[in-house]
Protein backbone atom coordinates (compact mmCIF):
# COMPACT_ATOMS: atom_id res chain seq x y z
CA UNK A 1 0.00 0.00 0.00
CA UNK A 2 1.31 3.61 -1.23
CA UNK A 3 2.59 5.31 2.27
CA UNK A 4 0.57 8.43 1.48
CA UNK A 5 -2.95 6.81 0.83
CA UNK A 6 -2.42 4.37 4.22
CA UNK A 7 -1.38 7.77 6.30
CA UNK A 8 -4.57 9.76 4.93
CA UNK A 9 -6.78 6.36 5.74
CA UNK A 10 -5.07 6.59 9.83
CA UNK A 11 -6.00 10.20 9.77
CA UNK A 12 -9.48 10.39 8.21
CA UNK A 13 -10.00 7.01 10.78
CA UNK A 14 -8.49 8.59 14.20
CA UNK A 15 -10.90 12.59 13.16
CA UNK A 16 -14.00 10.02 12.29
CA UNK A 17 -13.49 8.58 15.59
CA UNK A 18 -12.78 11.85 17.28
CA UNK A 19 -16.49 13.13 15.66
CA UNK A 20 -18.13 10.44 17.58
CA UNK A 21 -15.93 11.19 21.19
CA UNK A 22 -17.65 14.95 20.93
CA UNK A 23 -20.57 13.05 19.90
CA UNK A 24 -20.78 11.21 23.20
CA UNK A 25 -19.24 14.10 25.45
CA UNK A 26 -22.08 16.93 23.85
CA UNK A 27 -19.64 19.29 22.64
CA UNK A 28 -20.36 21.22 19.52
CA UNK A 29 -17.57 23.22 19.15
CA UNK A 30 -14.12 21.52 19.79
CA UNK A 31 -11.02 23.46 21.07
CA UNK A 32 -9.03 23.79 17.63
CA UNK A 33 -5.01 24.27 17.88
CA UNK A 34 -2.85 24.57 14.73
CA UNK A 35 1.14 25.02 14.81
CA UNK A 36 4.08 24.16 13.24
CA UNK A 37 7.68 23.81 12.80
CA UNK A 38 10.13 23.90 9.89
CA UNK A 39 14.32 23.50 9.23
CA UNK A 40 16.29 25.54 6.28
CA UNK A 41 19.26 24.06 6.30
CA UNK A 42 22.19 23.66 4.26
CA UNK A 43 25.14 21.18 4.72
CA UNK A 44 28.56 20.52 3.12
CA UNK A 45 31.12 17.18 3.03
CA UNK A 46 34.10 17.10 2.68
CA UNK A 47 33.68 13.17 1.09
CA UNK A 48 32.99 12.84 -2.90
CA UNK A 49 33.15 9.24 -2.82
CA UNK A 50 29.91 9.23 -0.45
CA UNK A 51 26.73 10.70 0.91
CA UNK A 52 26.69 12.47 4.31
CA UNK A 53 22.74 11.66 5.47
CA UNK A 54 21.04 12.26 9.09
CA UNK A 55 19.42 9.04 8.56
CA UNK A 56 19.50 6.25 5.61
CA UNK A 57 15.31 6.77 5.32
CA UNK A 58 15.53 10.76 4.66
CA UNK A 59 18.45 10.64 2.37
CA UNK A 60 20.52 13.73 1.97
CA UNK A 61 23.26 14.29 -1.14
CA UNK A 62 25.44 15.96 0.46
CA UNK A 63 29.17 14.83 -0.73
CA UNK A 64 29.49 12.28 -3.97
CA UNK A 65 25.96 13.85 -5.31
CA UNK A 66 26.27 17.48 -4.51
CA UNK A 67 29.06 19.85 -3.05
CA UNK A 68 26.38 21.52 -0.33
CA UNK A 69 23.10 20.26 -0.36
CA UNK A 70 19.56 21.51 1.17
CA UNK A 71 18.08 18.02 1.44
CA UNK A 72 19.59 16.57 4.48
CA UNK A 73 17.86 18.77 7.66
CA UNK A 74 15.30 20.59 5.97
CA UNK A 75 11.85 20.27 6.87
CA UNK A 76 8.41 21.44 7.39
CA UNK A 77 5.73 20.10 9.77
CA UNK A 78 2.28 20.96 10.96
CA UNK A 79 0.07 19.88 13.54
CA UNK A 80 -3.41 20.33 14.23
CA UNK A 81 -4.50 19.17 17.62
CA UNK A 82 -8.37 19.09 19.03
CA UNK A 83 -9.48 19.19 22.56
CA UNK A 84 -13.28 18.09 22.66
CA UNK A 85 -13.53 17.91 26.44
CA UNK A 86 -11.22 17.38 29.58
CA UNK A 87 -10.65 13.59 28.63
CA UNK A 88 -10.67 13.53 25.03
CA UNK A 89 -8.19 15.16 22.56
CA UNK A 90 -6.20 14.07 19.29
CA UNK A 91 -3.98 15.47 17.07
CA UNK A 92 -3.00 15.59 13.17
CA UNK A 93 1.04 15.56 12.66
CA UNK A 94 2.39 16.20 8.70
CA UNK A 95 5.69 16.36 8.34
CA UNK A 96 7.14 17.12 4.74
CA UNK A 97 11.03 15.97 4.65
CA UNK A 98 12.88 14.14 1.98
CA UNK A 99 12.08 10.56 1.60
CA UNK A 100 13.72 7.26 -0.26
CA UNK A 101 10.83 7.14 -2.40
CA UNK A 102 8.11 10.22 -2.34
CA UNK A 103 10.26 13.68 -2.44
CA UNK A 104 9.01 15.95 -0.32
CA UNK A 105 5.57 14.91 -0.34
CA UNK A 106 4.05 15.43 3.07
CA UNK A 107 3.99 11.91 5.57
CA UNK A 108 1.73 11.68 8.50
CA UNK A 109 3.69 11.38 11.20
CA UNK A 110 1.41 11.41 13.92
CA UNK A 111 -2.50 10.85 14.16
CA UNK A 112 -3.75 9.39 17.39
CA UNK A 113 -6.69 9.93 19.75
CA UNK A 114 -6.63 10.17 23.15
CA UNK A 115 -8.78 9.51 26.25
CA UNK A 116 -7.46 10.43 30.07
CA UNK A 117 -8.87 8.35 31.86
CA UNK A 118 -7.21 9.47 35.23
CA UNK A 119 -5.52 12.40 35.84
CA UNK A 120 -2.30 10.50 35.39
CA UNK A 121 -3.50 7.73 33.28
CA UNK A 122 -4.35 8.11 29.59
CA UNK A 123 -4.89 5.50 26.51
CA UNK A 124 -4.01 6.75 23.02
CA UNK A 125 -5.01 4.93 19.64
CA UNK A 126 -3.87 5.33 15.91
CA UNK A 127 -0.13 6.87 14.98
CA UNK A 128 2.16 7.56 17.87
CA UNK A 129 5.46 8.64 18.04
CA UNK A 130 7.84 5.23 19.10
CA UNK A 131 8.98 5.62 22.60
CA UNK A 132 12.87 5.28 21.73
CA UNK A 133 15.82 8.39 22.68
CA UNK A 134 15.75 11.63 24.93
CA UNK A 135 14.57 13.30 22.00
CA UNK A 136 12.66 10.77 20.31
CA UNK A 137 8.76 12.72 20.71
CA UNK A 138 10.69 16.16 19.22
CA UNK A 139 13.64 14.91 17.05
CA UNK A 140 12.13 16.61 13.90
CA UNK A 141 11.73 19.87 14.91
CA UNK A 142 14.97 21.08 15.22
CA UNK A 143 14.09 24.19 17.15
CA UNK A 144 13.48 22.23 20.14
CA UNK A 145 17.26 20.62 19.88
CA UNK A 146 20.12 22.56 20.95
CA UNK A 147 21.89 21.11 17.97
CA UNK A 148 21.71 21.14 14.17
CA UNK A 149 20.17 17.21 14.15
CA UNK A 150 20.87 14.54 17.02
CA UNK A 151 23.74 13.18 16.82
CA UNK A 152 23.93 10.59 13.69
CA UNK A 153 25.25 7.60 15.26
CA UNK A 154 22.53 6.38 17.89
CA UNK A 155 19.75 8.49 16.04
CA UNK A 156 20.20 6.93 12.21
CA UNK A 157 20.98 3.78 13.67
CA UNK A 158 16.48 3.82 14.33
CA UNK A 159 14.92 5.60 11.97
CA UNK A 160 12.00 4.99 12.62
CA UNK A 161 9.92 7.40 14.58
CA UNK A 162 6.04 6.08 14.51
CA UNK A 163 4.04 3.12 14.95
CA UNK A 164 0.65 2.65 14.27
CA UNK A 165 -1.59 0.91 17.84
CA UNK A 166 -2.26 1.84 20.98
CA UNK A 167 -0.29 3.12 23.89
CA UNK A 168 -1.10 3.71 27.60
CA UNK A 169 0.96 6.85 29.69
CA UNK A 170 0.75 6.30 33.36
CA UNK A 171 2.40 9.40 35.79
CA UNK A 172 3.90 8.30 39.25
CA UNK A 173 5.64 9.96 41.55
CA UNK A 174 7.89 9.36 44.36
CA UNK A 175 8.50 12.34 46.59
CA UNK A 176 9.73 15.27 44.00
CA UNK A 177 11.09 12.66 41.39
CA UNK A 178 8.07 12.13 38.65
CA UNK A 179 7.85 9.80 36.25
CA UNK A 180 5.98 9.10 33.44
CA UNK A 181 6.04 5.05 32.47
CA UNK A 182 4.72 4.43 28.64
CA UNK A 183 3.56 1.32 26.82
CA UNK A 184 3.34 1.12 23.54
CA UNK A 185 1.79 -2.09 21.24
CA UNK A 186 2.10 -1.60 17.27
CA UNK A 187 3.69 -2.05 13.70
CA UNK A 188 4.96 -0.21 11.24
CA UNK A 189 5.47 -0.55 7.21
CA UNK A 190 7.85 1.23 5.28
CA UNK A 191 7.86 1.42 1.26
CA UNK A 192 11.78 1.91 0.29
CA UNK A 193 11.88 1.63 -3.14
CA UNK A 194 9.63 0.29 -5.75
CA UNK A 195 9.22 -3.88 -5.12
CA UNK A 196 11.19 -3.23 -1.54
CA UNK A 197 9.57 -2.50 1.67
CA UNK A 198 10.17 -2.75 5.49
CA UNK A 199 7.83 -4.33 8.45
CA UNK A 200 8.31 -3.95 12.07
CA UNK A 201 5.42 -6.23 12.93
CA UNK A 202 4.58 -7.00 16.88
CA UNK A 203 6.22 -3.82 17.57
CA UNK A 204 5.88 -3.54 21.62
CA UNK A 205 7.71 -0.93 23.59
CA UNK A 206 8.83 0.26 27.28
CA UNK A 207 9.82 3.50 28.61
CA UNK A 208 10.04 5.31 31.40
CA UNK A 209 10.93 9.05 32.09
CA UNK A 210 12.34 9.95 35.19
CA UNK A 211 11.94 13.98 36.16
CA UNK A 212 14.03 15.30 39.30
CA UNK A 213 14.70 19.33 39.56
CA UNK A 214 16.71 19.66 36.36
CA UNK A 215 17.52 16.34 35.89
CA UNK A 216 15.54 13.93 33.40
CA UNK A 217 16.37 10.65 32.49
CA UNK A 218 14.63 8.19 30.00
CA UNK A 219 15.31 4.13 29.81
CA UNK A 220 13.76 2.57 27.07
CA UNK A 221 13.34 -1.05 25.18
CA UNK A 222 11.80 -1.93 21.91
CA UNK A 223 11.27 -5.26 20.17
CA UNK A 224 9.65 -6.08 16.77
CA UNK A 225 9.45 -9.15 14.37
CA UNK A 226 11.33 -7.10 11.73
CA UNK A 227 11.50 -7.78 7.99
CA UNK A 228 13.14 -5.61 5.05
CA UNK A 229 13.88 -7.36 1.72
CA UNK A 230 16.35 -4.95 0.06
CA UNK A 231 18.87 -7.31 -0.36
CA UNK A 232 16.27 -9.79 -1.10
CA UNK A 233 18.12 -10.97 -4.58
CA UNK A 234 21.76 -11.16 -3.11
CA UNK A 235 20.07 -14.10 -1.03
CA UNK A 236 17.97 -15.22 -3.22
CA UNK A 237 21.37 -16.03 -4.97
CA UNK A 238 23.17 -17.68 -2.23
CA UNK A 239 20.17 -19.83 -1.85
CA UNK A 240 21.47 -21.86 -5.51
CA UNK A 241 24.22 -22.68 -3.25
CA UNK A 242 22.94 -25.66 -1.02
CA UNK A 243 23.27 -26.24 2.14
CA UNK A 244 26.61 -23.34 2.83
CA UNK A 245 24.19 -20.87 1.24
CA UNK A 246 21.06 -21.76 3.31
CA UNK A 247 23.21 -21.21 6.25
CA UNK A 248 24.72 -17.91 5.19
CA UNK A 249 20.60 -17.13 4.30
CA UNK A 250 19.46 -18.28 7.65
CA UNK A 251 22.03 -15.89 9.74
CA UNK A 252 21.82 -12.86 7.88
CA UNK A 253 18.69 -12.15 5.85
CA UNK A 254 16.38 -9.85 7.38
CA UNK A 255 13.15 -11.40 7.66
CA UNK A 256 11.07 -12.41 10.57
CA UNK A 257 14.07 -11.58 12.81
CA UNK A 258 12.82 -10.46 16.44
CA UNK A 259 15.41 -7.07 16.72
CA UNK A 260 15.28 -4.93 19.45
CA UNK A 261 16.70 -1.74 20.63
CA UNK A 262 17.62 -0.46 24.31
CA UNK A 263 18.49 2.84 25.26
CA UNK A 264 19.57 4.77 28.44
CA UNK A 265 20.20 8.53 28.29
CA UNK A 266 19.98 11.86 30.22
CA UNK A 267 19.48 15.38 30.21
CA UNK A 268 20.78 17.73 33.13
CA UNK A 269 19.65 21.28 32.58
CA UNK A 270 19.89 23.72 35.32
CA UNK A 271 19.20 27.08 32.73
CA UNK A 272 22.77 28.26 32.44
CA UNK A 273 24.43 25.19 31.06
CA UNK A 274 23.65 21.54 30.13
CA UNK A 275 24.80 18.14 29.24
CA UNK A 276 23.30 15.53 27.92
CA UNK A 277 23.84 12.01 26.83
CA UNK A 278 22.68 8.65 25.73
CA UNK A 279 23.66 4.84 25.14
CA UNK A 280 22.01 2.53 23.24
CA UNK A 281 22.70 -1.11 21.80
CA UNK A 282 20.51 -2.19 18.60
CA UNK A 283 20.39 -6.03 17.33
CA UNK A 284 18.94 -6.98 14.16
CA UNK A 285 20.32 -11.05 14.18
CA UNK A 286 20.90 -10.08 10.47
CA UNK A 287 22.98 -7.94 7.67
CA UNK A 288 21.87 -4.77 9.44
CA UNK A 289 24.14 -5.85 12.05
CA UNK A 290 24.16 -5.87 16.22
CA UNK A 291 25.59 -2.30 17.57
CA UNK A 292 26.11 0.20 20.05
CA UNK A 293 26.11 3.81 19.81
CA UNK A 294 26.45 6.07 22.41
CA UNK A 295 27.40 9.97 22.02
CA UNK A 296 28.20 12.99 25.11
CA UNK A 297 27.30 16.49 24.61
CA UNK A 298 27.39 19.81 26.62
CA UNK A 299 26.53 23.33 25.96
CA UNK A 300 26.78 27.19 27.64
CA UNK A 301 24.51 29.85 27.31
CA UNK A 302 25.84 33.15 27.17
CA UNK A 303 22.52 35.26 26.57
CA UNK A 304 21.08 34.49 22.73
CA UNK A 305 24.05 32.05 21.84
CA UNK A 306 24.89 29.14 23.08
CA UNK A 307 28.06 27.19 21.66
CA UNK A 308 27.78 23.53 22.37
CA UNK A 309 29.99 20.37 21.40
CA UNK A 310 29.02 16.94 21.11
CA UNK A 311 31.50 13.31 21.00
CA UNK A 312 29.67 10.74 19.55
CA UNK A 313 30.86 6.89 18.97
CA UNK A 314 28.78 3.68 17.04
CA UNK A 315 30.46 0.25 17.17
CA UNK A 316 29.70 -3.55 15.64
CA UNK A 317 29.21 -5.94 18.27
CA UNK A 318 29.84 -8.80 15.62
CA UNK A 319 31.84 -9.66 12.88
CA UNK A 320 31.73 -7.31 9.47
CA UNK A 321 33.77 -9.11 7.26
CA UNK A 322 33.21 -13.01 6.69
CA UNK A 323 34.15 -16.03 4.76
CA UNK A 324 30.78 -16.38 2.78
CA UNK A 325 30.77 -19.27 0.50
CA UNK A 326 33.92 -21.50 -0.11
CA UNK A 327 34.63 -21.20 -3.72
CA UNK A 328 37.62 -23.64 -3.22
CA UNK A 329 35.61 -26.87 -4.70
CA UNK A 330 33.21 -24.58 -6.84
CA UNK A 331 33.27 -24.77 -11.32
CA UNK A 332 34.90 -21.89 -12.49
CA UNK A 333 31.69 -20.17 -13.32
CA UNK A 334 30.03 -21.08 -9.97
CA UNK A 335 33.25 -19.91 -7.90
CA UNK A 336 32.87 -16.72 -10.07
CA UNK A 337 28.99 -15.90 -8.78
CA UNK A 338 29.93 -17.40 -5.46
CA UNK A 339 32.59 -14.33 -4.96
CA UNK A 340 30.55 -11.78 -6.43
CA UNK A 341 27.90 -12.90 -3.52
CA UNK A 342 30.63 -12.83 -0.61
CA UNK A 343 31.27 -9.44 -2.01
CA UNK A 344 27.70 -8.09 -1.92
CA UNK A 345 27.12 -9.44 1.75
CA UNK A 346 30.55 -8.03 2.90
CA UNK A 347 29.82 -4.72 1.16
CA UNK A 348 26.32 -4.79 3.42
CA UNK A 349 28.31 -5.56 6.71
CA UNK A 350 30.56 -3.17 5.70
CA UNK A 351 27.69 -0.57 5.97
CA UNK A 352 27.06 -1.54 9.79
CA UNK A 353 28.54 2.03 11.08
CA UNK A 354 31.83 1.78 12.81
CA UNK A 355 32.22 5.55 13.40
CA UNK A 356 33.83 8.19 15.87
CA UNK A 357 32.70 12.30 15.44
CA UNK A 358 33.18 15.49 16.76
CA UNK A 359 30.72 18.00 16.99
CA UNK A 360 31.30 21.86 17.75
CA UNK A 361 28.50 23.89 17.02
CA UNK A 362 26.70 27.23 18.11
CA UNK A 363 22.86 28.10 18.03
CA UNK A 364 21.94 32.02 18.39
CA UNK A 365 18.41 32.56 19.23
CA UNK A 366 17.90 35.38 17.14
CA UNK A 367 14.30 36.18 17.41
CA UNK A 368 11.73 34.55 19.64
CA UNK A 369 10.60 31.56 18.04
CA UNK A 370 13.42 31.27 15.82
CA UNK A 371 17.05 30.00 16.30
CA UNK A 372 20.00 30.24 13.62
CA UNK A 373 23.08 27.21 13.98
CA UNK A 374 26.41 26.78 12.63
CA UNK A 375 28.00 23.39 13.20
CA UNK A 376 31.18 21.53 12.15
CA UNK A 377 31.32 18.00 12.02
CA UNK A 378 34.70 15.58 11.86
CA UNK A 379 33.44 12.47 11.23
CA UNK A 380 36.15 9.22 11.11
CA UNK A 381 34.66 5.91 9.42
CA UNK A 382 36.86 3.27 11.04
CA UNK A 383 39.25 1.30 9.23
CA UNK A 384 36.91 -1.26 6.78
CA UNK A 385 33.71 0.47 7.27
CA UNK A 386 31.24 2.98 5.25
CA UNK A 387 30.12 4.57 9.04
CA UNK A 388 26.84 6.42 8.32
CA UNK A 389 27.63 7.55 4.72
CA UNK A 390 25.21 6.26 1.70
CA UNK A 391 25.59 6.33 -1.99
CA UNK A 392 28.85 4.66 -1.20
CA UNK A 393 31.10 5.21 -4.53
CA UNK A 394 33.89 2.05 -5.32
CA UNK A 395 36.82 5.33 -4.62
CA UNK A 396 35.97 5.36 -1.28
CA UNK A 397 38.73 5.42 1.50
CA UNK A 398 37.38 4.39 4.91
CA UNK A 399 39.15 5.45 7.70
CA UNK A 400 40.00 8.91 6.66
CA UNK A 401 38.41 11.94 8.59
CA UNK A 402 35.49 13.75 6.93
CA UNK A 403 34.42 17.14 7.44
CA UNK A 404 30.88 17.98 7.64
CA UNK A 405 29.63 22.10 7.38
CA UNK A 406 26.11 22.16 8.24
CA UNK A 407 24.30 25.95 8.54
CA UNK A 408 20.03 25.91 9.27
CA UNK A 409 17.29 27.94 10.63
CA UNK A 410 14.99 26.16 13.00
CA UNK A 411 11.63 28.00 13.40
CA UNK A 412 8.10 27.33 15.28
CA UNK A 413 4.45 28.81 14.52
Amino acid sequence: MNANIASLRIAVAVFSMLGCAAALAGEDTPRVTIGGFGTLGVVHSSEHQADFTANALNPGDAGASRDWSATVDSRLGVQLGVIVDSKWSAVLQLVSERTLRDGYAPVVEWANIQYQATPDLSLRVGRIALPLFLTGDYRKAGYALPWVRPPVEPYGAIPLSNSDGVDVNYRWHIGDVNNVTQLSLGRTELSLAPGAHAQARGLAGLSNTTTAGALTMRASLLTADLSVDIARSLFDGFREFGAQGEALVERYELSSKRACVASLGFNYDPGQWFAMGEIGRMNSRSYLGDKTAAYFGAGYRFGDLTPYAVYSVSRANMETSVAGLDVRRLAAAQAVTAAQLNAGLNQLLAAIPRQNSVTLGLRWDLYPNYALKFQYDRVTPLHGSTGTLINVQPGFRSGQPITVLSAALDFVF
